[in-house]
């Protein structure tokens, strides 16, 4: 290479995955500043970062799916409560809801989807997975499962014990049995068409969903990023965006077909 001559781009299989995430778009204080901000907990973008991934923020103003195009992956965040009018409900009075939030990530969650791009769709993000293909949640997990506590204070998370379905994606990257932390009060009712349960908790809460359409979409009601010491779905994932990258087609080895409920208590 000459003194003059630019040096050549690297390949795109050394660059590290482009990831998205979805955000919060709310009141925020930084310094001496209180204002609407773009705010997402960091616990995401450091899981991302550690797993092998390039964060990229998608604040839900100005929605524009074309910049998918983009990325290798995405992935919808927890949050605010699921809107009940998307799936045609009234609201519990402890629903609180941010519609034009909802409207982002469904669209952001449905074009993934289209293109095929891998999918990690996270506690709120795994409920707006299921209402964007046709689903719907019980609003208010007291109200049908009295004993649980998904929510044991205000900010503290719980912690949930579930098994997997053989073959899943979430069977692969975790094992028959897993563990995970856990803050929600909402969770999946009618499991839309085009998903899979893949993992129950024993109470027979559905702790996660994947695509049967061909692409890498795992959608989860607990928050994995809280735990950074264990990192496989993250990982998992950011392996799956590599493989996106590199126009490597996603194999799936799940049987939907197969039986898979509650009462196989095979980790209890």
């Amino acid at each position: 290479m000459t003194e003059n001559q630019t040096p050549a781009p690297a390949p795109e299989s050394v660059r590290r995955p482009r990831i998205a995430l979805t955000t919060y778009l709310q009141g925020a204080k930084w310094g001496v500043w209180d204002a609407s901000a773009a705010v997402l907990p960091a616990t995401y973008l450091e899981a991302v970062v550690a797993a092998g991934g390039t964060p990229l923020l998608l604040p839900p103003i100005g929605t524009d799916t074309s910049v998918l195009d983009l990325v290798d992956g995405l992935i919808v965040v927890g949050g605010a409560d699921v809107d009940p009018g998307n799936y045609d409900a009234e609201p519990h009075p402890s629903t609180r809801s941010q519609p034009e939030r909802d409207e982002h990530d469904i669209a952001l969650t449905l074009a993934a989807l289209e293109k095929g791009i891998p999918l990690f769709a996270i506690c709120r993000g795994a409920q707006i997975l299921n209402v964007a293909l046709g689903g719907n949640l019980i609003q208010h997990v007291p109200d049908v499962l009295p004993e649980a506590n998904y929510q044991p204070a205000p900010g503290v998370h719980g912690e949930v014990d579930f098994g997997t379905r053989p073959g899943s994606i979430i069977a692969e990257l975790l094992g028959e049995r897993a563990s995970a932390p856990v803050y929600h009060h909402q969770i999946l009712d009618r499991v839309a068409e085009g998903l899979c349960v893949t993992a129950y908790a024993a109470d027979g809460t559905i702790e996660a969903v994947e695509s049967v359409q061909g692409s890498w979409a795992l959608g989860v009601q607990f928050h994995p990023e809280q735990n950074p010491s264990d990192l496989r779905l993250f990982e998992g994932f950011i392996e799956s965006a590599k493989s996106y990258r590199d126009g490597e087609p996603f194999t799936s080895r799940l049987d939907s077909s197969t039986q898979f409920n509650p009462t196989e208590k095979s980790w209890a």
